[in-house]
């Protein structure tokens, strides 16, 4: 007779399937055969591709091929659209969003049937997590839409803007880019992945609906091509991209220089920590969610395993339990866990990881409830351990169901494995301690923590990463900034600088001949002599005021390393970091005397009422900058779930930047101080016309308890600095807000090696203008009450 336990080992789920007649029939209604969308008309194609059902590999339609001629026509009934979108105002806007949210729901089903069907992935993600979460986003921005006057005040939006999404989240990357576009006033050219491209084109189907004006939202499909003559349009505003980092890479390299503002959602290899005190049942529980939801289809995926060394074998023994309970099969059975990856392609490169993984040693787990089903692109969850951390399956983003593990002993060397990667954009950590999660969570360079939890996302909390997982925010009031500019023209064509004089290096200004006082560089809290040997000379009219070291790339690998050394000043707290800019703002107000001689030595007939009130300006700069340190600080966002996200303002790191030639003293502060008082280091070039004012600066910094490679100074010709800071790949982020259009094309292009944040060619509009450079924000997810 069998006993309950037999039963119950016996038991399994019956089937659940989901009927597609609807999605099905809505494809016939259109022929099975799609074009383009644009200025609210369809357009036809010329060639086609399919698009297949990665689950059977049946052909669902064929999809128009677009080509640049018709980008150029998406772009001109953009145009068209945008007058009539912003004369709408907030309100106008919230009441089209809000119809597009409601257009939404009313086809969710069927929404949820063709999403399923297209990408592969289980009917019960798309049904329950991704069309809820697209729904959410749209009506979320109706209120920012109703709301941007008031608290943007000084802002607009930025005109006609170009969209590119990829096929893991095909409907919800739509709602992610299109909704805080649309609400800050903003024309849409968007393209959907070739794989995944239905649910967009439903989507422009809701917006006919709904009433959208025509040319608001336009629709290009294609491949690779549609998307580089999208982003190298000239008179496309912004690009919003989402996919791999390789090819976020070449975005930044072909929109160098343009003037186009850009958001970058890249690749990331996300860890999942694991302490010795956590609940392991639910971690075990949450990785399943974090690794194998939508097949390890997702950037933010926790596919680093990292767990304390005595935890990993009861952690181990409940995870292969686990994934030998998953069921891979059929997408529109309601009991399926894992669908089908994307396509053949994707199979063939996740194989191939795990592969390469087994032939080099490493012990490949793999399980599944049922054989995975014939003909499609199924791969079993898999579980990759002994494996190095140099090797290609722990470094490289392998987008699939395949997850490493790795162990530690203590929460510092855990914070090291977590941040020994390049991508940055997510991580999950595991502990009953919240004192040790919110002590570890702030350690790790990524855009999202989450914490006792995995996979939360919300329209009113930001995402978006650090270092190569990109740069920019989606969702949140980060997000809505994306799409916003200041209501102030942009300065264009060539530098600011209009002074004569070459001036490169200090004196006691004022006099003819004073004693040579031989300046040198300020690295590391020292002054050094620079490594070629030379200086120039400064003269102001006929008057020689002095020489000035002249930097090379020697010294700027110098000044790099004594600011990464100095990580002292990150960590260190926003009221001691207030109390040294006050200290300096005190020392620089008691030698002003001196600034205003040395100022006014190139400044003319009207030099000492103009150089004295520079000084004075950036006394109150550096008061102004010590009074944020503790105040620019993050927010509480409450999500509809039980818990509280923390948007943490964090510095970005090592930041390099290069002053102004107007206002020298002012210039150089007024960047660098809002920098250092959000806890970067930098690394400044000063003022060209006028680098002696960094000169006296350095006695300044030597009295006012500012450590050590906080803020070096290299003198030296622009250019040539600029592109060895803007290539570092040890520099978090460049600056070079007067840089001319072409300047500002070379910089971007060199800054694509690490994809660090650029800020070029852009107006200098007050000190919120540089706090909100200086930082870039992680959300740290907080459940409670579960």
């Amino acid at each position: 007779m069998s006993t309950i336990t037999d039963l119950l080992a016996t038991m399994d789920y019956g089937p659940a399937p989901e009927s597609d007649a609807p999605a099905q029939a809505w494809l016939d209604s259109q022929g099975r055969r799609f074009g383009h969308v644009i200025g609210g008309r369809r357009i036809k194609g010329g060639s086609f591709f399919d698009s297949l059902n990665p689950a059977t590999g049946q052909v669902l339609a064929q999809v128009a091929q677009g080509t640049p001629a018709l980008v150029e026509q998406a772009v001109k009934a953009a145009e068209a659209a945008l007058p009539g979108w912003q004369g709408l105002g907030g309100h106008g806007r919230a009441r089209h969003l809000y119809a597009l949210a409601r257009g939404l729901q009313k086809h969710a089903r069927l929404f949820a049937v063709l999403e399923t069907l297209d990408n592969g992935k289980p009917i019960r993600e798309t049904r329950d997590i991704d069309i809820p979460l697209a729904v959410r986003h749209f009506y979320h921005h109706a209120g920012w839409a109703q709301l941007l006057a008031s608290e943007f005040p000084e802002q607009q939006a930025l005109g006609v803007v170009g969209q590119i999404v990829p096929w893991n989240f095909p409907l919800l990357m739509l709602a992610w880019k299109v909704a805080p576009a649309l609400a800050c006033g903003n024309t849409v050219v968007f393209k959907p992945a070739e794989q995944t491209p239905l649910s967009a084109l439903l989507f422009a189907e809701v917006c006919s609906e709904a009433g959208l004006p025509p040319g608001v939202f336009n629709l290009v499909n294609g491949d690779g091509a549609v998307g580089e003559a999208l982003v190298r349009h000239e008179r496309i505003a912004k690009i919003a991209f989402t996919g791999s980092t390789d090819v976020g890479r070449a975005i930044r390299r072909a929109t160098a220089g343009s003037g186009k503002k850009l958001s970058l959602e890249l690749g990331g290899k996300s860890p999942y920590l694991v302490f010795a005190d956590a609940d392991l049942d639910a971690a075990v529980e949450g990785l399943v969610d974090s690794i194998f939801f939508n097949q390890g289809q997702v950037c933010c995926a926790g596919s680093r395993l990292l767990v304390h060394e005595g935890t990993a074998p009861a952690l181990l023994a409940r995870l292969k339990a686990r994934m030998a309970r998953i069921r891979v099969g059929s997408p529109l059975d309601k009991s399926t866990d894992m669908g089908a990856l994307v396509s053949a392609e994707q199979l063939a490169r996740v194989t191939g990881f795990v592969e390469r993984a087994r032939a080099e040693g490493a012990d490949v787990f793999q399980a599944s409830a049922t054989a995975l089903p014939a003909g499609g692109c199924f791969f079993a969850p898999t579980l990759v351990a002994h494996v190095d951390t140099a090797s290609e399956i722990v470094q490289h983003e392998v987008f699939g169901p395949v997850l490493t593990v790795q162990t530690f002993r203590t929460p510092a060397e855990a914070v090291d494995l977590a941040n020994n990667t390049r991508y940055g954009l997510a991580a999950s950590l595991w502990s009953e301690s919240i004192g040790l999660a919110l002590d570890v969570a702030p350690r790790i360079k990524a855009g999202v923590v989450w914490v006792n939890s995995a996979n939360q996302f919300d329209a009113a909390c930001g995402f978006g990463g650090y270092r190569e997982s990109g740069f920019g925010r989606e969702g949140g009031r980060e997000g809505l900034v994306e799409y916003l500019k200041p209501a102030v023209p942009s300065p264009r064509g060539g530098s600011r600088a209009a002074r004569k004089t070459t001036v490169h290096g200090t004196v006691v200004a004022g006099t003819a001949a004073g004693i040579d006082r031989t300046p040198k560089l300020y690295i590391g809290g020292k002054q050094v002599r620079p490594d070629g040997g030379y200086s120039r000379e400064v003269w102001a009219g006929k008057r020689l005021l002095g020489v000035v070291p002249e930097g090379n790339r020697k010294d700027i690998r110098n000044a790099v390393e004594a600011a990464r050394a100095a990580a002292g000043w990150e960590r260190s707290t926003a009221h001691g970091r207030a109390q040294v800019l006050y200290y300096l703002a005190e020392n620089l107000d008691a030698q002003q005397a001196r600034l205003v001689d040395l100022l006014a030595a190139t400044a003319g007939t009207a030099g000492s009422t103009a150089a004295r009130a520079e000084v004075q300006a950036a006394v109150n700069c550096l008061f102004s900058a010590a009074a944020w340190a503790d105040k620019h600080d993050g927010a509480v966002h409450q999500p509809p779930l039980r818990g509280i996200t923390l948007a943490l303002h964090e510095a970005m790191g090592t930041v390099a930047l290069v002053a102004p030639d107007e206002a020298p003293l002012l210039g150089l502060l007024q960047l660098a101080a809002p920098a250092l008082a959000m806890g970067n280091r930098v690394v400044a070039v000063p003022s060209s016309t006028l680098p002696l004012v960094a000169a006296e600066l350095y006695a300044l910094l030597d009295t006012s308890d500012l450590p050590g490679g906080a803020l070096n100074l290299v003198t030296g010709p622009h250019d040539e600095l600029a592109d060895v800071l803007a290539a570092h790949n040890d520099v978090d982020a460049f600056w070079w807000p007067s840089a001319s259009a072409a300047q500002a094309a070379r910089v971007q292009a060199l800054s694509a090696g690490n994809l660090k944040r650029t800020w070029v060619a852009e107006p200098v509009t007050g000190m919120p203008t540089v706090l909100q450079q200086a930082v870039q924000v992680k959300n740290v997810w907080v459940p409670y009450g579960v």
